[in-house]
């Protein structure tokens, strides 16, 4: 078995455009990129991170954001298409006045449309 078949984790970091939002997503450069920076929302392509193995390709909106002490914003996504839900890191360049105001457990109730 060879060291790629153990990880857990491939490292996927091309750009992209969001199919929500349009934005044209550079790549991260020292991480894999999985969501926008912009909308916060993502494709559910792995089944294991990096790995492009789902078959869903469905959109992924955040439905919450928490903090974590050792790994910062952290945002829930929930695929629309087949509802699996995933935590993701929140990254460097993602709109922190957008993932503040996740925070709040009432901006997903009808206020605030990511």
């Amino acid at each position: 078995m060879s060291d790629s078949a153990n990880t857990l984790f491939e490292k996927k970091d091309a750009s992209f455009v969001c199919l929500n939002c349009g934005y044209a997503v550079p790549p991260l450069g020292y991480s894999s990129r999985n969501h926008c920076p912009r909308c916060l929302c993502s494709l559910h392509l792995d089944v294991l991170p990096g790995d492009r193995a789902s078959g869903c390709r469905g959109l992924m909106r955040p439905i919450a954001v928490t903090t974590d002490a050792k790994r910062g914003f952290v945002i829930t996504h929930k695929c629309v298409k087949c509802g699996h839900t995933r935590n993701n890191r929140a990254q460097k360049d993602d709109d922190t006045d957008l993932l503040i105001r996740m925070t709040n457990p009432h901006y997903f109730d009808g206020a605030g449309k990511p």
